[in-house]
């Protein structure tokens, strides 16, 4: 695994920033936009995606990281089952939902794989 500097070069933290925009894209959109609700606790939901690999970074120790890469995990839990309902709202197309959901699915699984590596590697605080 390369070594990462910052939480900004991890490619997890990037694809979570990417994915925030590609939200509050979508949900500045028809009626999407009027449901203040679900567009905020959706954006919430994946700010909380990448907030949480960036304050876990900057913990000490493994143990507190994947806790945090955990919260990561779950707020992405959060969001895709959030777009179900903003799918079913049609607030969203099918491309978009399928697109978006894939988005969230991949950034899960990258964590997983994360916190796997991180659960057998000692990482190094240079």
């Amino acid at each position: 695994m390369m070594k990462i500097g910052t939480f900004e070069d991890m490619e997890v933290w990037q694809r979570a920033s990417e994915l925030v925009r590609d939200i509050y894209s979508v949900s500045n959109q028809g009626h999407f936009a009027q449901d203040w609700t679900l567009r905020d606790q959706i954006r919430r939901a994946t700010i909380s995606i990448m907030s949480n690999v960036a304050e876990g970074f900057e913990r000490s120790g493994n143990r507190e990281f994947i806790r945090f890469l955990y919260s990561s995990k779950a707020s992405a839990a959060e969001a895709r089952s959030q777009l179900y309902i903003a799918f079913d709202l049609d607030y969203l197309d099918e491309a978009t939902f399928q697109a978006l959901k894939g988005k969230l699915s991949s950034i899960s699984r990258q964590l997983s794989a994360f916190i796997k590596y991180l659960e057998q590697h000692p990482r190094s605080t240079s």
